[in-house]
């Protein structure tokens, strides 16, 4: 007949059974969580941020550029009208045309697109840091399931993201309508405006429209990434036993380590018994400590604390001391300082040296009166 297992086991495995199927995640993430988390590419960022920051320092940009990027257009316009009109437009003109425009649009958009480029990258690191992992490139299976996609467009996310957008299309349209009424009496008079002047004053428009928008998404990208940030640390949260299962791993099975400590104290137990036969003399509380002493003048500068224990254990020291005849010696107060001042195999120290004099008198002179 099969033995019944014991009720307290059955009650602990449904215990860890219950807290791993509904335990619910309420402990903040662990650092070894948020490692693993990193590893696999699930940080935070606000792509809104990215976008505000790109579009503001590029409005800056090509509004501090416009009178250079206007001369230079104006310089090349002057010189294929007075100048290069003379020349027959053949393979060789057309191609001399096409590396000169290509140079005048390099000079003009690549300072734009490095510092946007370089302002991308440095948002990107002030949010996450320094990060290389593929496993957001891996193929999942489960992005191809429909049923999770149409979770998701009414998820929660897609509902701010939704909000977001929403916003962004009112206070945008909002910012172009309020400058353009504001400079609306300005667009009649450009019919008796030189060029250069009219492209300027819109230049100024666009510029101002640029930097009301950029300030206003700046402004919805922090709100975003405090959103981005409360979002990522509560799809890291732990239930209570994945915080235990983890500790398990890193440090150990509790029980495991318990029974390690176990055997290692039995293990040092034993050998500790194993020095009473060769100590010189056993001092007592009577009942509660026992400590062995040894001592060996050609070899020992002081006697030294071979074996000590309490309650049980001094019961044993005591059995083991009588059956290999080793003086027992009752100081219930040398014995508790001895007990609590000095650990296995540390002498005694200078302070003590008198009362441990009288000890080893006493027992030398037993030795030899029994000789």
């Amino acid at each position: 007949m099969l033995e019944k297992e014991p009720k307290f086991i059955i009650l602990f495995d449904l215990q860890l059974f219950a807290d791993d199927s509904t335990g619910e995640k309420t402990e903040p993430a662990t650092p070894r969580r948020r490692e693993e988390a990193r590893k696999k590419g699930q940080v935070f960022k606000s792509t809104d941020l990215n976008s505000a920051v790109i579009l503001l320092t590029g409005s800056v940009v090509l509004f501090v550029m416009f009178p250079y990027m206007v001369e230079l257009l104006r310089d090349f316009t002057t010189l294929y009208i007075l100048d290069r009109s003379l020349y027959d437009f053949n393979n060789e003109f057309a191609y001399q045309l096409f590396i000169e425009v290509a140079v005048l649009l390099g000079k003009m958009l690549f300072p734009i697109f490095l510092t946007t480029f370089i302002t991308a990258l440095l948002v990107t690191y002030l949010q996450v840091g320094v990060i290389f992992s593929a496993e957001p490139l891996t193929p999942k299976l489960e992005r191809l399931n429909p049923v999770e996609g149409f979770k998701k467009i009414f998820s929660k996310r897609a509902l701010v993201e939704l909000t977001k957008s929403l916003l962004k299309i009112s206070i945008t349209g909002y910012i172009v309508y309020s400058v353009f009424k504001k400079s609306l009496y300005v667009f009649p008079r450009f019919v008796d405006m030189e060029l250069g002047i009219t492209l300027l004053i819109l230049s100024k428009i666009v510029f101002e429209i640029a930097l009301k928008v950029g300030i206003f998404f700046i402004i919805i990208g922090i709100l975003d990434y405090i959103y981005q940030r409360y979002e990522h640390e509560k799809s890291l949260k732990m239930s209570k036993y994945d915080v235990k299962q983890e500790y398990k791993q890193v440090e150990g099975d509790p029980y495991i380590k318990s029974r390690q400590r176990q055997i290692q104290r039995e293990a040092a137990m034993r050998r500790m018994m194993t020095e009473v036969p060769k100590a010189d003399v056993v001092i007592t509380n009577p009942t509660h400590f026992a400590v062995a002493l040894k001592y060996d003048a050609l070899k020992m500068d002081a006697p030294m604390v071979v074996a000590k224990g309490q309650d049980f254990l001094a019961l044993k020291i005591k059995e083991v001391a009588i059956e290999h005849d080793i003086t027992i010696m009752e100081n219930p107060l040398l014995a508790r300082t001895l007990y609590y001042a000095l650990d296995i195999g540390v002498e005694v120290p200078e302070e003590l040296y008198g009362a441990i004099a009288e000890v080893l008198a006493y027992v030398y002179k037993q030795k030899k009166i029994a000789l």
